[in-house]
């Protein structure tokens, strides 16, 4: 399996993961995201001919008091810069042949090379109730929820995993 920088000329037409606002995403925005604005870039996993999955990533930062108490400890108290990992999907016909691992395990590559060359603390996703248990086995920790959210409702769950463990992933010790 091979991932890779999305491309103009890619077909994003077929994908299909199950989940109607990824593969919207994925074929309608993805690009013009990539492209045209420069606010995110997106990542395809491919096996044989197809892609058979996607992650989108984006720099950004978190409030130093949101972080888990325990990665808190002597870090600044000003916004930290982070990687979101905005979108992962995987195509339905390519269920259980590690693609969103593969693609996880991508995007800890850039964290530990954004770490390196610009500053990253870690990576933070907005899990969706039924990939929160995906994150977790990575290390990620769920952070406070957000002002005005409760946790009656289905929303997504904010997660950070510390560089510390990103390097951990990498190294095979995760996940």
């Amino acid at each position: 399996m091979e991932v890779r920088p999305l491309h103009e000329g890619d077909d994003r037409s077929t994908f299909r993961s199950g989940h109607a606002e990824l593969d919207r995403f994925f074929a309608d925005y993805a690009g013009q995201n990539q492209f045209r604005h420069h606010i995110g870039s997106t990542y395809v996993a491919l096996h044989g001919s197809g892609i058979v999955g996607y992650v989108t990533i984006a720099p950004a930062h978190i409030e130093a008091d949101r972080l888990p108490e325990s990665v808190r400890r002597g870090i600044p108290r000003y916004p930290l810069p982070v990687l979101r990992l905005a979108r992962l999907a995987t195509d339905s016909g390519a269920r259980n042949l590690g693609v969103g691992s593969a693609l996880f395990r991508h995007v800890c590559t850039l964290a530990r090379k954004m770490g390196i060359e610009y500053g990253c603390v870690g990576i933070v996703v907005d899990a969706k109730p039924d990939a929160v248990s995906f994150y977790e086995k990575f290390g990620f920790t769920p952070l406070d929820l957000s002002e005005g959210q409760v946790a009656s409702r289905p929303v997504p769950t904010p997660m950070f995993l510390p560089l510390g463990l990103v390097n951990a992933v990498l190294d095979g010790k995760r996940g």
